[in-house]
């Protein structure tokens, strides 16, 4: 089910493994309806916080069929893809679809030229047997596409959305070109407040697995120019987001162990964080309220 009304909370869902280095389907359904006791309204599948690099095809197609069949309707699937290839993204998105996903989250492809990119997202958009979110993770710094073509992405038809990379200045722009009708969803935890502030109706971002009504709620008072009440939620906010997010994804996985969720092992070679590291995050979710 998507929420008719914003903000929308969603979050790139880690993926849990059991003693063997395995994906554990029955922990993750166990952990979906943990997470249906929250206001997170949707999973992202597939992502890096999910160690993607780490999933063959079938397990990310059996993460997507798993979280589809665990949040019974109360919430939605959108499942990740990042492949330069048209054909080949289209081929995913069948297969994701099929497996349950509601959406499909597609990276803007690099490198390629402003032509090549508005190609790729015409026959992808056209093609894409289910609404399309647009992301734009640069993970370099350098910028993917100019604001006014990824403002002309998300214009598409058949796009719901886009989320933004870290670079606020930068994505303040693309602001100005995304139509008002299509979501934008703000991608850290330090820029909600911010991210509000110049337009975000929403986020997607690992705090979310966490802490989804504080991400709520700052979008929500941002939005509606209620700054002053949302400074407080948002220096917490930051406070987390540099303390669990230096970590990556042991980080989080310890967090999400800390309140309850299986499967916090990351893949190997990965390890999970050493006990000082824990206790550190234990005392930043404690001062936030999320401890019992």
């Amino acid at each position: 089910m998507i929420p008719s009304a914003d903000p929308i909370v969603v979050a790139p869902t880690p993926t849990p493994f059991d003693s063997e280095d395995r994906v554990d389907y029955d922990v993750l359904g166990r952990n979906v309806e943990r997470w249906l006791k929250t206001p997170l309204s949707g999973f992202v599948l597939g992502t890096a916080n999910g160690e993607e690099w780490a999933l063959s095809d079938a397990e990310k197609l059996g993460i997507v069929e798993t979280v589809s069949q665990a949040h019974g309707g109360e919430r939605f699937v959108i499942a990740g893809i990042d492949n330069p290839s048209s054909t080949e993204t289209l081929r995913l998105a069948e297969a994701y679809a099929k497996a349950g996903t509601d959406m499909v989250r597609v990276r803007i492809p690099r490198p390629m030229s402003p032509i090549e990119i508005k190609a790729y997202f015409q026959k992808v958009t056209q093609g894409s047997p289910v609404p399309v979110v647009v992301i734009h993770q640069t993970f370099t710094g350098v910028p993917a596409a100019p604001p006014d073509l990824i403002g002309e992405l998300v214009s598409l038809d058949n796009v719901f959305g886009y989320i933004t990379d870290h670079d606020i200045r930068f994505e303040g722009r693309v602001r100005i070109y995304a139509p008002e009708d299509k979501k934008f969803w703000i991608c850290n935890g330090g820029l909600l407040l911010a991210g509000a502030a110049m337009g975000a109706n929403g986020t997607c971002m690992w705090l979310g697995n966490i802490a989804p009504a504080i991400c709520r709620d700052i979008v929500a008072l941002g939005y509606d120019g209620r700054v002053a009440e949302a400074r407080p939620l948002q220096r917490m906010a930051s406070r987390m987001d540099g303390l669990i997010g230096q970590h990556g994804v042991a980080g989080v996985k310890a967090a999400l162990g800390l309140l309850g969720f299986e499967g916090i092992a990351p893949r190997h070679p990965r390890s999970e964080l050493g006990r000082g590291d824990v206790d550190q995050i234990r005392s930043v979710l404690a001062q936030a309220g999320l401890l019992g």
